[in-house]
């Protein structure tokens, strides 16, 4: 298939997805144009795609695309020759894995930390005022706090943030900051000395959010140099100059402490809404380290992890093993067969989104 020339990337400069996105396309040299979103835009890119979400890429022939993790899958496929896919399939998997921890566990403390602190929501909804909402004919400061109410309420008050769960949220932030240090401090990369899926599903949170906005910033610059220093390093990355860098093939022991965070917390998150969705429930109980939470079910991640659940029992039987063997709380997740599967609908794209199921949009 064709490529455009240059891409067609509809999003925001601060958009937690774009900006995954946008690392990947600039590491592998893939020309695209940012076209920053208005409201209008981002309807319109709605009505082409189904989905009210961002980025939104236009393909050739009136085609979108739509979806970061399902985009950069096609893109690999067009593109092979800098590859972000681990050769090794147990080190696949678990790029696959960390993809899916980056983009849906680390979404909550990402936009806690944007709308709760008032340093940062005052100067987010500034720019979201001065930016998406540019095309809304109000007055500034209408436009400003109707942004601030409308995110407050969507990412804090109706994604189960409290006063009781406030400093949990927080802690998610901290403990994977802690455990990415001890890797990153030895290595340039997650998994070793090239970039793989794996630093591409944990930047989205880590650049836009973590490393641009005001509080998380300090916080990584003084807790987590090497981190830090590592969000610079991929949006700088060219792919191209690492194809011959070694990746692991073993376990990767140093990951131990991030891993443990995905055992403990985000696999039995995505378990429990996966059940609430199947009981035909609409919100769901979920306990982080003694403190309770009351969310929102989500359909999405109920199919992302599904279809991790799927790409793990895929697998051949020694590949599962080995996984077994270091890391048994993923084997007992994973091994559970989808027995009601949701399913995407299909709208002809290239590639295909569950466009019914997500939530995130900025």
């Amino acid at each position: 298939m064709a490529m455009p020339k240059v891409l067609k990337v509809h999003g925001l400069d601060l958009s937690y997805f774009t900006g995954k996105l946008e690392a990947y396309l600039r590491g592998k040299q893939i020309p695209y144009e940012l076209i920053e979103m208005d409201t209008g835009d981002f309807k319109r890119c709605g009505k082409a795609t189904g989905v009210a979400q961002m980025p939104q890429v236009e393909w050739l022939d009136g085609q979108w695309l739509s979806d970061t993790t399902l985009i950069i899958e096609f893109l690999e496929t067009l593109k092979p020759e800098t590859s972000i896919m681990p050769e090794n399939a147990t080190i696949r998997f678990l790029a696959q894995l960390l993809e899916d921890f980056g983009d849906e566990w680390l979404w909550r403390p990402a936009l806690y930390y944007r709308w709760a602190h008032a340093q940062d929501a005052r100067l987010m909804s500034h720019r979201l005022a001065d930016g998406m909402m540019r095309d809304v004919p109000l007055p500034f400061f209408m436009r400003r706090w109707a942004i601030l109410n409308r995110q407050r309420l969507h990412f804090l008050w109706l994604d189960g943030v409290r006063k009781s769960t406030a400093k949990r949220v927080e802690a998610h932030y901290l403990e994977t900051l802690d455990a990415l240090e001890t890797v990153l401090e030895k290595q340039p990369f997650v998994l070793g000395q090239r970039p793989t899926l794996a630093d591409y599903g944990l930047y989205g949170s880590m650049f836009r959010h973590f490393f641009c906005d005001p509080t998380p910033a300090r916080i990584m610059r003084t807790r987590a140099p090497a981190v830090h220093e590592w969000v610079a390093r991929l949006w700088n990355t060219k792919l191209a100059d690492h194809n011959n860098a070694p990746l692991t093939t073993q376990w990767p022991v140093k990951l131990t402490p991030l891993l443990n965070i995905i055992g403990t917390e985000f696999l039995p998150y995505m378990q429990a809404n996966e059940l609430a969705i199947e009981q035909g429930a609409r919100q769901f109980k979920f306990s982080s380290q003694g403190v309770q939470f009351k969310i929102p079910t989500q359909r999405y991640r109920a199919w992302r992890y599904q279809r991790l659940r799927n790409r793990y029992q895929a697998l051949e039987l020694s590949t599962q093993q080995e996984i077994n063997a270091c890391f048994p709380e993923l084997g007992t997740a994973l091994s559970k067969p989808v027995t009601c599967p949701i399913e995407a609908r299909i709208k002809g794209l290239p590639i295909t989104t569950p466009t019914t199921m997500t939530s995130r949009t900025w």
